[in-house]
């Protein structure tokens, strides 16, 4: 490829653009020919080069089925220019930093962003590689020396517009909020700070502007959770992503209450009350429309309130079981238990292991016209118009026990239990289901055996559990390797016999190791999965659980009978090239010898 060098200044112009292109051989002479003729209109001189070439969505002709599209197209400009090509990845640039470089104005005048900071370096992303006037005047007011990048001119304009935006957003609240002198003193450590702690309003215009961005900038980034957190100076918004917290950005204290108080007014949550933990709900829309809910939790720190908002995708309802990480066994064994007309189906696992979303996508499958599905839950996690679904309410005497006998005066067929914590909700459950229901309801255990003996502890006899309790669905979710980036590796001995101890599956051929791309963020990992362990409850397990049952037997029993131990169905995921050993032995509990 030819570089271009000892360009003048000057922007890119479209014309010499196409020569280029042509010279690479990218573009046909007639498809230049062409884009010339029509370049000549003020509305494409206008535009970014780039911009306007990628929209003609041509093909590379280097490469038969890739497309000349905008991320291509400043690939070829970067080297063509000889600076580095950088994707931006918002949550890697510290927006409070790179704002007060220059000026909203004068950054959009160049469409540049600085995008980090060091001891001897600022480094800008450019789509104008040609153009140093900048970097020249910039010069002249700051000691430090400039590193020019070329970035996507469609991702430099956005985000651009949103870094100044918050960050002007941020700074004007925390200038509101010191212009009222007040002494905030109910954290723990509250500080006499007259001339400065103050209070902001939290439909302040600039706070409203910093929660609105806060959303949409979460659901971009395909977080399950917002953690604001407050601090003495600053406080933390960190997101979870993929089962991993990101820092994302620092709000001053004065600036964050009010961004709290926001969200709780959304919540319909008491704004008032800072000293007990509180939940809520709000719903909201995506940029493109979609609807998102939200569950909000607060929870009183030495700083102030301690603000999660768990987010709730609409879209995890549509997806069918084998998307969810069932394997086709799993799904049958599970298919079988969920369309039998009575009993109690428990799903156990740790908090976020994804049972809300395989008890959601169960329940959606058996809402049919002529069923009546009831839920009672703490919180109700997500409102879906096909079920009746009743909010536990300690307050007022609501908990699960009387909520679960509210419901068998309702006439359902299918009754969905959020979670049974103690002896009163289990028999209320066992007793649904000798009455023709079917139940469906979640427990706290390590594996799916271990369910057994959690009832017993609630107080819960064999027999009764022996009658009604279908099956247990034991489950984790795991990170699965980025389809982008992935590379195949061998599988190491000593690793493998690890995770399937004590059985020995056949070792695979290949598997495959994280290696980090700009799609997955450098992390070598995109999105997670199910894996499971799937206990039905045969004649056979049947006859071991009695008052004395012992764990060792059950548990060989249901092995023989079927049942595939998390690492062993997460084996069959590494086998398959979706994830790492080494990310189910992080997330799985390890097997008992037999």
């Amino acid at each position: 490829m030819n570089a271009v060098i000892n360009q003048t200044e000057k922007e890119l112009d479209i014309q010499e653009v196409l020569s280029w292109l042509e010279e690479d051989g990218m573009v046909t002479a007639e498809n230049a020919k062409m884009l010339r003729m029509l370049a000549v209109s003020p509305e494409y001189q206008e535009k970014n080069a780039l911009i306007v070439i990628a929209e003609r969505q041509w093909v590379d002709q280097r490469d038969e089925h890739g497309v000349l599209d905008l991320e291509v197209l400043t690939v070829w400009l970067s080297d063509r220019a000889q600076l580095p090509y950088y994707r931006i990845d918002p949550l890697k640039i510290d927006v409070t930093k790179v704002t007060s470089v220059m000026s909203y104005a004068y950054a959009s005048r160049f469409n540049i962003l600085p995008i980090s900071l060091d001891d001897q370096f600022i480094t800008v992303a450019t789509a104008e590689p040609f153009v140093k006037e900048w970097e020249q005047e910039l010069s002249r007011i700051n000691t430090k020396s400039f590193k020019r990048v070329v970035a996507n001119p469609d991702e430099i304009s956005r985000y651009l517009l949103e870094f100044y935006t918050v960050s002007k957003s941020v700074n004007r609240a925390e200038s509101e909020s010191q212009k009222n002198v007040a002494a905030d003193v109910s954290n723990l450590e509250g500080l006499m700070d007259l001339g400065r702690a103050g209070k902001l309003d939290a439909n302040d215009q600039h706070v409203v502007n910093i929660v609105d961005w806060l959303l949409q900038y979460a659901f971009e980034q395909r977080a399950s959770d917002i953690h604001i957190e407050p601090r003495r100076d600053l406080g933390n918004v960190r997101f979870r992503i993929d089962g991993v917290m990101h820092q994302v950005y620092q709000v001053p204290s004065t600036v964050m209450a009010a961004v709290s108080s926001r969200i709780k007014i959304l919540g319909r949550m008491d704004v008032a009350e800072k000293r007990r933990p509180q939940d809520g709900r709000l719903k909201t829309r995506t940029p493109d429309g979609t609807e998102i809910e939200l569950r909000l939790s607060t929870m009183p720190t030495a700083f102030g309130e301690k603000l999660v908002m768990r987010i709730f995708d609409p879209e995890v309802l549509v997806k069918n079981f084998k998307e969810l990480g069932f394997s086709q066994s799993d799904d049958g064994h599970w298919q079988s238990m969920i369309s039998k007309p009575n009993g109690i189906i428990l799903v156990t696992g740790p908090t976020g292991s994804g049972k809300t979303t395989t008890l959601y996508t169960s329940l959606k499958q058996l809402a049919k016209p002529e069923v009546n599905v009831c839920t009672v839950e703490d919180p109700i996690e997500l409102v879906e118009p096909a079920f009746n679904q009743m909010q536990v309410q300690h307050n007022i005497g609501l908990d699960f026990s009387t909520g679960v006998k509210t419901l068998l005066r309702q006439d359902p067929d299918i009754i969905m239990i959020g979670e049974i914590r103690d002896k009163e909700t289990a028999d209320i459950a066992i007793q649904a289901a000798l009455t023709g229901h079917l139940v469906i309801t979640t427990l706290h255990t390590n594996d799916a055996p271990s369910a057994i003996t959690r009832l017993m502890e609630i107080g819960v006899p064999a027999y009764l559990i022996q009658s009604t309790v279908l099956g247990v669905l034991a489950q984790r979710l795991i990170r699965t390797l980025c389809p982008h980036c992935k590379a195949s590796t061998e599988v190491d001995e000593s690793t493998w016999k690890a995770l399937v101890k004590p059985w020995s599956p056949a070792k695979p051929q290949q598997i495959f190791k994280p290696v980090g791309c700009l799609e997955c963020r450098n992390t070598g990992f995109m999105g997670r999965m199910g894996i499971y362990e799937m206990f039905t409850f045969s004649r056979n397990v049947k006859e071991q659980i009695t008052e004395n049952v012992n764990m060792s037997s059950l548990k060989k029993v249901a092995i023989k009978e079927g049942m595939k131990p998390l690492r062993l169905s997460g084996a069959q995921k590494v086998a398959a090239g979706l994830t790492t050993i080494e990310e189910v032995l992080r997330v799985a509990p390890p097997v008992d010898d037999f």
